[in-house]
């Protein structure tokens, strides 16, 4: 299987409502509007979501505009943070970094980043052994991007190569099996570079 990887873009940050159900913003839906334009030739087959509704609302840009069947993957969800729901910047960036950090240990709760990793990795697999000929189109989300970036170059959590684009909305190529990067991280704005 050859798959592209995408992290959802903007979404409508609001703290009344839980996190797994914010929407993509305006501009999170154009980026993905974008990027299904560019991926008109790509000769992709299908579309695969987690069910949090920014990748859902993602999803269901690209399966609209590309006529393609979407399915939804729980397992392809972000990492769990049900624990503590919310919470603002810059604090959020601190207690990912220790997320990271740690990848053995419960931060505030959380799941752990070791059984995230090997949760997102199972739902990879998952989809490459039900996914058809051609180009398979993963919309997740970001923290388990990392961790999945982490097992494809073959590095501890914490050292792999990051997306560069802080709102989201970048993707990679990948395989399974082999289980490999094929790119490295690109913001939608940049596809379809692929050099590694």
């Amino acid at each position: 299987m050859r798959a592209l990887f995408i992290t959802h873009p903007e979404v409508v940050i609001d703290p009344q409502v839980p996190v797994p159900q914010w929407p993509l913003s305006p501009r999170g839906r154009e980026r993905v509007a974008l990027m299904a334009g560019k991926l008109a030739a790509a000769g992709a087959s299908a579309v695969w979501s987690s069910d949090e509704r920014k990748a859902m609302d993602g999803a269901e840009i690209l399966a609209a505009q590309l006529r393609l069947p979407h399915h939804v993957l729980p397992e392809l969800g972000e990492n769990d943070r049900s624990a503590t729901g919310y919470i603002p910047e810059p604090e959020f960036s601190r207690v990912a970094a220790e997320f990271f950090a740690n990848p053995t240990r419960s931060v505030r709760g959380w799941a752990t980043a070791a059984a995230e990793q090997e949760r997102i990795v199972a739902a990879i697999q998952a989809v490459a052994a039900r996914a058809d000929e051609g180009l398979q189109l993963i919309v997740s989300h970001g923290g388990v991007g990392r961790l999945l970036r982490a097992r494809l170059e073959g590095v501890p959590i914490g050292a792999e190569s990051k997306p560069g684009n802080p709102r989201g909305g970048c993707c990679m190529l990948l395989s399974a099996p082999p289980f490999a990067a094929l790119s490295r991280w690109i913001d939608i704005e940049e596809w379809p570079a692929t050099a590694k």
